[in-house]
């Protein structure tokens, strides 16, 4: 018998986070493996009266490309690629890999270049979700690879999956919708604060958010979400931070991570393992070094990390940071070809101070919304 809640995440995807209408063009992206949820997909687009563009690849390629691939060939940026950036009305993303190890021994000066040759294309894409000309949205389908990455069993990642989307509820819609409005109540309050306070076990940061409204991550983007963000002024960080969970880029798991802020600058980056990774990838750019976002994440059914950073962004109790490019409906100005999501656990005394308010202690949000 079918998954109901496939079908359910299907209609999250196409009704309620990108709101397909009569006549969008709408590019799909994920493996094969991901068929039941690519086929429920493409059935709810014609259903919404779009035309689903189906761009299914398969397991192995990256891998293929980083070992072979010449450098004139790591520079070149996919004109389909392009086409559905630069012109399609919709994009939906699935994660939905075979193997999250793939391109743990690849080098990372190919990366690297291959991130720089994108660098133009990731800005045209930051500028057209910004504003509104291109809905987007990123989505899990369960492989066993996620399941062994997160040290469970394929059911058990099924059931974690649909129950932090909600997509096994009856009306998962009108729950997404409840997120939104809890969610806006903090977004609203925030709405012309001036100075953030970070400090508990991990973290001591001073940061400006002046002129930099927060964004209500609703599941409108990310699916799960529920997050609120935004992007500091860029000269304003100063500061340290220990990242409690690996980050993941590009395959390559960076552990022990601490960095060092002067004036909104990496000035200092030491990992644990991986360190010649997390160094290469903050000298992408000039704006890698920068940061880009300021996160809190508040989904109480994400209640454990699964090495998956759509998830893990999200957990309930935690702040995230993201080194490189920043958010422009944030009127961030830091310009990166990456984006890197790094998380702190906030659960262990962290507090939040905002114009000198405590707005959020050990986990949980303690203004008056």
């Amino acid at each position: 018998m079918a998954d109901s809640r496939i079908a359910n995440l299907a209609k999250i995807l196409v009704h309620y986070s990108t709101k397909i209408e009569p006549g969008d063009q709408v590019a799909v992206t994920g493996h094969a493996i991901a068929e039941p949820l690519l086929l429920e997909i493409y059935r709810e687009i014609l259903r919404a009266g779009g035309h689903p563009n189906m761009l299914t690849r398969m397991s192995g390629t990256d891998y293929i490309f980083y070992s072979e691939a010449n450098e004139e060939q790591l520079k070149y940026v996919s004109p389909m690629q392009k086409m559905a950036i630069e012109e399609f009305d919709a994009l939906i993303q699935l994660y939905s890999g075979t193997n999250t190890k793939s391109l743990t021994n690849v080098d990372p000066v190919k990366q690297q270049i291959s991130a720089q040759a994108q660098g133009e294309l990731f800005q045209k894409y930051m500028e057209r979700t910004a504003s509104g000309e291109l809905d987007w949205v990123i989505a899990m389908y369960p492989t066993p690879a996620y399941a062994q990455d997160a040290e469970m069993s394929l059911q058990e990642l099924e059931d974690y999956v649909y129950s932090t989307t909600y997509a096994d509820t009856d009306d998962p819609v009108a729950r997404w919708n409840e997120i939104h409005d809890e969610q806006q109540r903090l977004v609203d309050w925030l709405e012309g604060k001036k100075q953030v306070v970070v400090k508990g076990p991990s973290v001591d940061l001073a940061l400006s958010i002046e002129g930099r409204p927060f964004i209500n991550s609703d599941g409108r983007n990310n699916m799960p979400s529920g997050e609120i963000f935004t992007s500091p002024v860029e000269n304003s960080i100063n500061g340290w931070i220990k990242f409690t969970y690996p980050a993941i880029l590009r395959g390559r798991e960076v552990s022990g991570i601490e960095i060092h802020l002067k004036d909104g600058r990496v000035e200092k980056a030491t990992a644990a393992k991986n360190e010649d990774f997390l160094i290469a990838m903050l000298d992408t750019d000039e704006g890698a070094r920068g940061v880009g976002e300021f996160a809190i994440g508040t989904n109480k059914r994400i209640n454990r990390f699964i090495k998956n950073i759509l998830f893990d962004e999200k957990i309930g109790g935690t702040i995230h940071m993201a080194f490189g490019a920043g958010f422009p409906e944030c009127n961030s100005k830091n310009v990166s070809a990456i984006h890197w999501d790094m998380i702190c656990e906030m659960r262990d005394g962290g507090k939040i101070f905002v114009d000198d308010e405590l707005f959020y202690d050990s986990g949980e949000f303690v203004v008056d919304r």
